[in-house]
């Protein structure tokens, strides 16, 4: 299997950063210079088809999460930490229940164990809304321009907005419509109670994709769980709100697992 690409800072316990469905490597650079400046090795992927990453066929969790174990294994630091955003979220919900013995820690934003509803109808509809602008002729950064401002709270950082519409921009539109299509297959809930690792779970105010009580709910399936909610902000947290958000992760990384257990 390919290797992803990725960015690797620093050095130290290894916690590697998933993205969400518009982002990339780069929608992490505020915490990679963050961890690695505290004493971790960060490391921040593009997911198969995102940056210099060859797309997967077929585009599945199931293919994500090898790609994910591939770079995990080609860490050879044992296991990590994943942090996982949105649809990285996902993945790594993903690679723990297939290889728990990868991961010592787990940090989950934005994201849930499920999406949408079991209801086919339900699933096109939102795979078309979300596509109609790019089948009517408008590119990534025009979605980027749309949609970005409708994730975030009142009053987001304003560095970390243009970095989401960046990111979001380079994504290429044939990696997005494939994801959409992964993302409304997606349900681990059956899972959430075979967690065994500590599990941080961190939730927007204003998160509308992710929203605080999906991820309440979460938390309380996962025995070993933390949950926080970050006020004010959407569903863009670390880029939102990056000093703050990196805050929670370090207190969380800083904790011995035995006091966490």
């Amino acid at each position: 299997m390919n290797l992803p690409s990725f960015t690797t800072l620093g050095g130290g316990p290894t916690v590697l950063m998933l993205h969400g469905i518009g982002g990339g490597h780069l929608a992490f650079a505020p915490q990679v210079e963050t961890l690695a400046s505290s004493g971790y090795r960060a490391v921040a992927w593009d997911m198969p088809g995102y940056g210099r990453s060859a797309p997967i066929e077929p585009y599945t969790f199931k293919g994500l999460a090898q790609s994910c174990i591939t770079l995990i294994e080609s860490l050879k630091c044992g296991h990590v930490t994943l942090l996982g955003h949105s649809m990285g979220g996902m993945v790594a919900q993903e690679v723990v229940a297939r290889r728990p013995e990868l991961v010592d820690k787990l940090i989950l934003c934005g994201t849930s164990p499920s999406f949408g509803k079991p209801d086919g109808d339900w699933q096109r509809d939102f795979i078309a809304q979300r596509t109609a602008p790019l089948d009517a002729g408008k590119s990534m950064a025009e979605l980027a321009q749309a949609l970005v401002p409708q994730m975030v709270g009142p009053a987001p950082l304003a560095e970390g907005v243009h970095l989401a519409t960046v990111c979001m921009a380079q994504v290429p539109a044939s990696t997005y419509r494939r994801a959409l299509e992964a993302l409304v297959t997606f349900d681990r809930r059956a899972n959430l109670p075979r967690i065994r690792v500590p599990t941080l779970l961190v939730a927007g105010e204003h998160d509308r994709n992710a929203p605080p009580a999906v991820m309440k709910k979460m938390a309380d399936a996962i025995p070993n769980s933390t949950y926080l909610m970050m006020r004010g902000v959407g569903h863009l947290q670390n880029l939102e709100a990056p000093d703050d958000f990196d805050g929670l992760v370090l207190n969380f990384l800083a904790l011995p697992s035995a006091l966490l257990h």
